[in-house]
């Protein structure tokens, strides 16, 4: 029988927090999912009520910039995540405890809460040489991520490392890197992508959050992906997007355009192509993001961006405002707009001057 975990509110109350400030707290939460305040009660009602879920929380290849990322939530914070929203079992990047003795904690938790645990992968797993790639506890990690797949109830693949693969799967990739959903032992259980590289902070919190507030995964795109934060393109809520429209880019680093701010699409932004919430939620507590610094977005949370040509490539036949034209055309059409206007702005001076000598004589 499953022991009986301590409630969010439970463990917020231990700690010392008042009443005033868990339902303030709700509504930041609310917020950061994006909804309304009107859903604060439900949040706070799933928190009082809902036991804390239990996260196994697996490395393979990777750089930790995942972790790096969580841990740096404003909205919800991630202390707040790990001490009461979730019991986080294990995580050996940030746990205390090391060896054997944190080991058995993968084994305690499986044991307790089978099937009713999350399962967190970061990072992906080899499959060359039989795994041996990558050593995780003394044996390979794709033997251990594959065996602990098979008593979750569910699995997160934190970061494009775990949902693409990354530049560790990016050709020739000779150690046959592997996406979790690609792994030929993986458990038939649901898998939730959360890709970037690394995913916004808030973006990790909060898919959590929802799923302890509703008991239930957040709804996916076809790859998998939470709707809430991957289905728009950051080209779509981009503030250069009208500088886009109007044909007005960067042609070089440091030129006047990039001086103005005007749309980074031809020194390689692939705002136009990637889906993810960078310039809504934005980064480092919603300070800023990519763009915003004056750097062109590089598809991170896109599946095999790192073998889709370079960076700075420019991407070719993107459809601007309207339908029918792509970037040079509309630049083409904007500057002989502005070439038109500045004529017939000419020509109504003459005919003024004209009119004028007139009405003098």
């Amino acid at each position: 029988m499953a022991q009986r975990i301590e409630t969010f509110y439970e463990v917020m109350r231990r700690q010392g927090i008042t009443r005033r400030s868990f339902l303030k707290y709700c509504s930041l939460a609310a917020g950061a999912l994006g909804l309304s305040p009107a859903f604060a009660p439900k949040i706070a009602e799933a928190m009082e009520n809902k036991p804390r879920i239990p996260v196994l929380w697996l490395h393979g290849l990777e750089c930790t910039c995942c972790s790096e990322s969580f841990i740096r939530s404003a909205h919800p914070l991630a202390k707040d995540v790990i001490l009461s929203m979730i019991s986080l079992d294990f995580d050996n990047v940030i746990m205390a405890s090391a060896g054997e003795q944190a080991l058995a904690i993968i084994e305690e938790t499986i044991e307790k809460y089978d099937g009713n645990f999350l399962l967190a992968v970061e990072g992906n797993a080899p499959l060359g040489e039989e795994g041996m790639y990558c050593i995780s506890g003394g044996k390979p990690f794709v033997d251990e991520l594959t065996r602990v797949s098979q008593h979750a109830r569910a699995i997160i693949s934190w970061g494009s490392c775990a949902s693409w693969g990354c530049v560790q799967a990016a050709r020739p990739n000779p150690t046959r890197a592997t996406p979790t959903h690609k792994l030929p032992g993986i458990a038939d259980k649901p898998i939730i992508k959360v890709p970037g590289c690394p995913p916004i902070a808030e973006v990790m919190t909060s898919v959590i959050t929802y799923m302890v507030t509703f008991d239930r995964l957040p709804e996916l795109d076809n790859q998998g992906r939470p709707k809430m934060f991957y289905s728009q393109r950051i080209h779509d809520k981009c503030y250069r997007r009208g500088h886009f429209d109007a044909g007005q880019f960067v042609e070089s680093f440091d030129d006047e355009g990039a001086r103005k701010g005007y749309c980074l699409y031809k020194v390689g932004c692939k705002g136009p192509t990637t889906y993810n919430a960078c310039s809504t939620i934005k980064w480092n507590g919603g300070l800023s993001f990519p763009i915003e610094a004056g750097h062109p977005c590089i598809g991170c949370s896109e599946d095999g961006f790192w073998d889709k040509g370079g960076f700075y490539d420019r991407l070719t036949g993107i459809k601007g405002f309207g339908i029918d034209a792509n970037a040079d055309q509309i630049g083409a059409t904007a500057a002989g707009i502005v070439a038109g206007a500045a004529a017939i702005h000419a020509g109504v001076s003459v005919v003024k001057r004209i009119a004028s000598k007139g009405d003098d004589a």
